[in-house]
């Protein structure tokens, strides 16, 4: 199954990350083609694709079989395509096929992963989630915020929409952000993919966002290869901040051993708290951020944070709120 690539909270596990990529006509016709076998009941052609990780978590063909016999039963057929997209997540490809079916009236998302050679790396089938109900949407942040560090970032997840934020579906990550660094290609690391220190946003500096104390930090979890993951540590190493007002920032998945404050400390705007690493719930190295309504990761409301004098795609933003897609810096 996809698990959450970039995703700090192991109770959503079923989207990936998206880059912005035109659309790949091989990867669209090879996405349909899986999409149409599964539909049509062709199991045996789609395990026989399947690379060995995939088939291990399955289990056999027969269980493979049977889920799909499941989710016929359940859903019934698809009915019309109502959007089909495609992107790339390091070296993988990713097509995402949503539809209307016969018997439920959520939308449902089928998404496969294709590895280098075309081998199925990945598969979900799951109802469309929607942006968790808030009674903070028209909120203004009270703390003088700044992005959380140095030069230019990607905006991975960021925005109020399911579609340019899957964190929008959990009440507590309702506004939060997941960044990293891209070249000019569009890739998130040189060489191989597998080597943490190929990618771009490996041992960064992450920077205190405003004024404020630390009220929680962890510092010992590993950083994990490419293809593991933490779910019962899902921040992995990660910093709090009390920035008054009742709102708490949120910075996770930092590299092991690189934190350089502890609970007590009081920092302000550009402080470092310690380096971009790959510990937790996540799939590569990147920051995670959020604020919310308590320092409880699990056990409070997510509040809108708006960045203040940075750029975004080149121009100058006063005060705002970045979103998928965009590369921001701070001025």
């Amino acid at each position: 199954m996809i698990r959450p690539l970039l995703a700090l909270l192991p109770a959503l596990p079923l989207l990936a990350i998206a880059l912005p990529a035109a659309a790949d006509d091989s990867l669209l016709d090879q996405g349909r083609a899986q999409s149409e076998a599964f539909l049509a009941g062709d199991i045996e052609s789609i395990w026989d694709k399947m690379d060995a990780d995939m088939q291990t978590a399955l289990g056999s063909l027969p269980e493979f079989e049977a889920f799909h016999d499941a989710v016929t039963a359940q859903l019934g057929e698809e009915a019309s395509v109502l959007d089909e997209t495609t992107a790339t997540e390091g070296d993988f490809g990713i097509y995402t096929r949503t539809g209307e079916w016969t018997q439920i009236d959520t939308p449902i998302v089928l998404q496969w992963a294709f590895g280098p050679q075309g081998s199925i790396a990945g598969f979900v089938i799951q109802s469309q989630p929607v942006a968790a109900e808030s009674a903070w949407l028209d909120y203004q942040t009270h703390a003088d915020l700044r992005l959380p560090f140095a030069g230019e970032w990607f905006v991975v997840w960021g925005g109020r929409d399911i579609a340019d934020n899957y964190h929008a579906a959990n009440i507590e990550q309702r506004f939060a952000y997941d960044f990293l660094v891209l070249d000019e290609t569009g890739q998130s690391h040189s060489g191989d993919a597998q080597t943490l220190e190929n990618y771009y946003c490996w041992d960064r500096e992450i920077l205190a966002p405003a004024a404020g104390e630390v009220i929680a930090t962890v510092h010992d979890l590993p950083d994990l290869a490419i293809g593991d993951s933490d779910p019962e540590n899902p921040a992995g190493n990660h910093v709090v901040l009390a920035l008054g007002e009742e709102e708490f920032a949120f910075l996770a998945h930092m590299q092991q051993g690189s934190l350089t404050v502890q609970q007590g400390d009081m920092v302000t705007p550009g402080d470092v708290l310690g380096l971009c690493g790959n510990s937790g719930n996540t799939s590569e190295p990147h920051l995670h951020f959020h604020l919310q309504t308590t320092p409880d990761l699990f056990n409070g409301e997510g509040l809108p944070a708006q960045f203040q004098d940075y750029r975004a795609d080149g121009q100058d933003v006063t005060r705002g709120e970045p979103v998928r897609g965009q590369t921001v810096a701070p001025n």
